[in-house]
């Protein structure tokens, strides 16, 4: 009977834990997302306006709102951090190597989660400084948190966007011109912001084909020069793509070409 107990027990402390990080993970990189705009500042007044008997929210309370915001994660780690651009290159690499499911998917999310993480170190930095420090010592309310993580975001992203992206969904928006940089509003700086980013990525995954795709030429013009019509060129470059991937140390070079290529 003790065996069930124990795992029970180890059940409850493991969800208890996993909530409590979750809603902590959520409070310094979901809440940029409610900056969008001024729907962004009338959502955060709200959660920080709501009072029982002229009290703040509890912890748990607050916990509770942040768990709820779950379901926008995978929308703040896809458009508002390099995660895109990382992702898409290691595919790439991955296609020009001729490998299929080498390395697996968990690991190329897992590679590109942890580089973002990586370059996003000084944005991260300045949030807990600048927002969850204060708002955890209650030196700010929830909605100037927000609204401070939101400009850290903003700033990043505005780095990393072409200038000729940002006026193409500023003229679609309307034509709006705007006195600086910090006054483009997230809904245009979102998607100029992604375009950049996939237009980034596809030029250095072109640049890391090129390569191998001279090996491929190289090793079909021999076969057929052989007369092995009949036996696979990707079989036989395979080997030597590889080959030329170590010899040249090509994930430190990739790695290195990846976290360069960000404005910081």
């Amino acid at each position: 009977m003790g065996h069930p107990m124990k795992r029970t027990e180890f059940r409850t402390m493991a969800a208890r834990s996993a909530i409590i990080a979750g809603s902590i993970l959520l409070l310094t990189n979901a809440a940029p997302v409610l900056a969008a705009g001024s729907q962004s500042r009338a959502l955060g007044s709200a959660l920080a306006g709501i009072s029982f008997e002229n009290q703040s929210l509890s912890m748990s309370l607050q916990l509770l709102l942040l768990m709820s915001l779950l379901a926008v994660l995978p929308t703040i780690l896809l458009m508002m951090t390099c995660f895109t651009r990382i992702l898409i290159v290691l595919s790439i690499l991955r296609q020009a190597l001729g490998l299929t499911q080498t390395p697996p998917n968990q690991v190329l999310v897992g590679l590109a989660l942890f580089l973002s993480l990586f370059v996003m170190k000084p944005s991260i930095d300045q949030i807990g400084v600048e927002a969850y420090q204060p708002y955890q010592s209650g030196e700010i309310t929830m909605e100037t948190a927000i609204v401070r993580t939101g400009e850290v975001l903003h700033a990043f992203m505005l780095k990393q966007t072409r200038e000729a992206d940002l006026k193409l969904f500023a003229e679609m928006a309307g034509g709006e011109t705007y006195a600086s940089p910090e006054d483009v509003p997230f809904t245009t700086l979102l998607p100029a912001f992604v375009t950049s980013e996939l237009k980034t990525a596809f030029m250095i995954g072109f640049l890391i084909f090129l390569p191998f795709l001279v090996i491929d030429l190289v090793v079909s013009a021999t076969l057929m020069a052989l007369g092995m019509m009949m036996l696979s060129p990707t079989l036989i470059s395979m080997p030597f793509k590889l080959l030329l991937f170590v010899l040249v140390d090509g994930w430190a070079l990739t790695m290195g070409t990846l976290a360069n290529s960000f404005v910081t």
